[in-house]
């Protein structure tokens, strides 16, 4: 009987089959089978496990499989616990991102409806700033036309006559005036570019919350989409890189200083605002104010200088009303007084005819009787007399020439009164008729 050669099969590591690691198989290098007893077996190599191998041989193939069974069975329940315990952890996290998030977007909308407050007072500030800087051109502008009056009025009395052109009462509180529009003016003036420089600044502070809100809408827009994103969202997808840490990002505490100070910076313009719009009101009413005071005791002062001149106007009048019945009268008597002198010449002549005619007697007869001594004394008394009328009549001559001085003084002196009186009253207080109410000096 002739034995064949038996080869044993290759050995299989069913764990490195299971994990699919794949190589070549480790050489097996036949066993040389031992000689079975008996004839019938010599000369052949027998293959053929016996009973303790092959005992041995489903043991361990028995043993493998439990310990790869068990370990299978391990990973399932470690895998199972695991995927569990990441499936729960996160949905937590997923859930307490969610959370997170929603507290950020209120954080968000608080910020921005804050921001949002404080941009409309911005708005509404700087409209009245605005409104007031047009009110101080106005009342600037306005100013020009008290100005233009009381430089008016300083030059038409410039040309007041004679010993009119002093520098009364008047003059002093219309150059009070010139004076006063100037300072106002220079004020209003100041107070203009105040208010163009908070304008300015209240416009840089809406600016900057204009761009944190705008900064913090897209945030939101973009947090609230990522709140709305679940597990079941379509348009989800894998960004690695994102959960990386990028560059110059703020903290939580950087970012809400940052909101912090432009709101800061936003509440103090606002609190400027204020206190130069009380400031600009204050101002619009003080120099309107000072201006009608000051307009009231100019025209007081122009109204009592009026009724001075009036007055020395009228006295004039009734004096020169007097000396020209004086001149009359003054003339009457100078008539007289020529008639008496003329009158006295005839006399004259006969008493010093008289006398020359017995100044002729002969001899004796060139006698100082009474006839003589009376004609004497009639001669000397009408040369008396005639002295006396001449040196009356000189007298009246001086004083009449003497009033018709008085008279052309007060024809001048009335003259020179009108004349004032004319520019006071018709000139300088005709023109101020045209001073600006209150409501056009406040800039309305």
């Amino acid at each position: 009987m002739s034995s064949d050669v038996l080869v044993s099969w290759p050995h299989y590591d069913s764990r490195a089959v299971a994990q699919g690691v794949t190589g070549k198989d480790p050489l097996v290098k036949p066993e040389v089978p031992q000689p079975s007893s008996g004839l019938a077996t010599i000369g052949y190599r027998s293959a053929k496990y016996n009973p303790p191998e092959w005992f041995s041989n489903y043991q361990t193939i028995l043993q493998q499989a439990c310990t790869d069974h068990y370990q299978a069975t391990s990973i399932q329940q470690e895998s199972k616990t695991l995927y569990q315990d990441a499936e729960a952890a996160t949905l937590e996290t997923q859930a307490e991102g969610t959370r997170l998030l929603g507290e950020r977007l209120q954080e968000i909308h608080c910020w921005k409806s804050e921001l949002q407050r404080h941009i409309e007072q911005l708005l509404a500030d700087t409209e009245s700033l605005v409104a007031l800087k047009t009110r101080l051109e106005k009342a600037l502008d306005t100013t020009e036309i008290p100005y233009a009056i009381a430089t008016d009025n300083l030059n038409c009395r410039v040309r007041r006559l004679g010993p009119d052109l002093v520098k009364d009462t008047v003059e002093e509180e219309l150059l009070k005036e010139v004076d006063l529009i100037k300072s106002i003016q220079a004020l209003l003036k100041r107070t203009t570019a105040q208010v163009v420089s908070q304008i300015r600044l209240n416009r840089e502070a809406k600016q900057t919350l204009e761009m944190d809100w705008s900064d913090k809408y897209e945030a939101y827009s973009f947090d609230e989409r990522s709140g709305r994103h679940s597990n079941m969202s379509p348009n989800t997808k894998h960004y690695p890189s994102s959960a990386t840490m990028q560059e110059h990002v703020s903290n939580p505490s950087s970012w809400t200083k940052f909101t912090q100070d432009n709101l800061s910076k936003a509440m103090q313009e606002e609190q400027a605002t204020n206190s130069l719009r009380m400031f600009v009101e204050r101002v619009l009413k003080d120099t309107t104010d000072d201006l009608r005071a000051q307009c009231s005791s100019v025209n007081r002062v122009f109204n009592q200088r009026c009724v001075e001149l009036t007055e020395a106007k009228t006295q004039l009048e009734i004096k020169l009303t007097q000396i020209l019945e004086q001149i009359g009268a003054q003339e009457k008597n100078i008539v007289a007084l020529q008639q008496a002198i003329h009158n006295k010449e005839a006399p004259l002549r006969v008493a010093q005819s008289r006398l020359y005619l017995r100044s002729l007697r002969p001899n004796t007869e060139l006698c100082r009787d009474e006839p003589q001594l009376s004609l004497e004394r009639e001669v000397k008394q009408i040369e008396a007399s005639l002295a006396t009328l001449q040196q009356q009549l000189s007298e009246a001559r001086g004083s009449l020439s003497h009033l018709e001085e008085s008279r052309m003084a007060l024809e001048k002196d009335i003259t020179c009164k009108t004349n004032s009186l004319f520019i006071d009253r018709e000139k300088c207080m005709a023109h101020r008729k045209r001073y600006p109410t209150s409501s056009a000096l406040s800039g309305y």
